[in-house]
């Protein structure tokens, strides 16, 4: 059986007549990442910073390593690394000397604390950068600095709070990377994004809060198999009738259709010959297109169906 790394149970957080979280319960497992995401306002944040004991709850319960968390439960978080979406370095130190510094804190042995330091800063991918002030880097290395600056002491759980916005590809390739071997060296990962490629690639499962309750829960897999829209056309022409826009939206399992910026998207409810049918109206109707595709639900589609907002509202 699978080792339960954070329980919480009827977590309820309330801000005079504002109830942020209500209710909430959930585990997160051993070696996991779990993706926490919700449009703002959902109870995301709150949710973190209850189980951190950064802020105090109105009822519930929360455990880590099998422990119930405190704020003075300082044995369980010297096992857990933070990094924040606001990057916090200290501009007069060195790549090498904030991350010792971060390490230091938890770490006392010199020679096991410089280890750490060189493996995080090898994980990262800043090794030509460890005489560079914070100043010097681009953003991407500057939140490269960050992660390492969190995980550098090892914590067996990792909060990781949009660590990939406003980043070079490069730099958002290397963070991904890094979480993964995070993953892979046996930490339990609690993932906070708005990119919902990036859940598909790393997450193994997530829950999707709003209101302060999860109303989403499994493998991306699974999510997207709740959605109403079983498959996805998308066509693009600059032709396209108010006619022949009112036949398609009239076919049977049509679920919506919206035309934008050249730009057809047909949702359906079923996914027999959808594509043959679209194309044979186009052509009978005389409309051409540059291009028509099928695809799956993303779960991008799911978030939205499930709140009503779009992940960044």
């Amino acid at each position: 059986m699978t080792k339960k790394v954070i329980e919480v149970k009827g977590l309820t957080k309330k801000y005079k007549e504002l109830t942020a979280v209500d209710h909430l319960s959930f585990n997160v497992k051993k070696g996991e990442i779990l993706g926490l995401l919700g449009p703002n306002g959902s109870g995301k944040s709150t949710t973190i910073n209850c189980i951190l004991s950064l802020l105090k709850f109105n009822e519930g319960e929360i455990r880590i390593f099998d422990q119930e968390m405190k704020p003075d439960a300082l044995d369980i978080k010297r096992e857990i690394g933070v990094i924040f979406q606001d990057v916090a370095v200290f501009e007069e130190l060195t790549v090498e000397e904030n991350i010792n510094y971060f390490c230091g804190l938890y770490v006392k042995d010199k020679k096991e604390c410089q280890e750490c330091v060189d493996d995080a800063i090898e994980l990262v991918g800043l090794s030509d950068f460890r005489t560079f002030l914070p100043k010097k880097l681009s953003g991407g290395l500057l939140r490269r600095l960050n992660i390492a600056c969190g995980i550098a002491h090892k914590p067996k759980l990792i909060f990781l709070d949009e660590p990939t916005v406003a980043v070079d590809p490069q730099s958002r390739n290397n963070i991904l990377d890094g979480i993964k071997k995070l993953r892979d060296n046996g930490a339990t990962i609690v993932y906070t994004t708005h990119y919902m490629e990036e859940v598909e690639i790393l997450c193994d499962r997530v829950i999707i809060l709003d209101h302060g309750k999860i109303i989403a829960e499994g493998t991306t897999d699974k999510l997207k198999d709740l959605a109403k829209i079983k498959e996805k056309i998308t066509v693009e022409t600059r032709n396209l009738t108010p006619e022949t826009e009112k036949k398609i939206e009239s076919l049977k399992d049509v679920v919506s259709e919206k035309y934008n910026d050249e730009v057809l998207v047909i949702n359906f409810n079923d996914t027999k010959k959808n594509l043959a049918e679209i194309v044979n109206l186009l052509e009978k109707d005389g409309i051409k297109y540059e291009r028509i595709y099928s695809e799956r639900p993303t779960l991008n589609d799911v978030f939205l169906e499930l709140t009503g907002k779009d992940l960044r509202d």
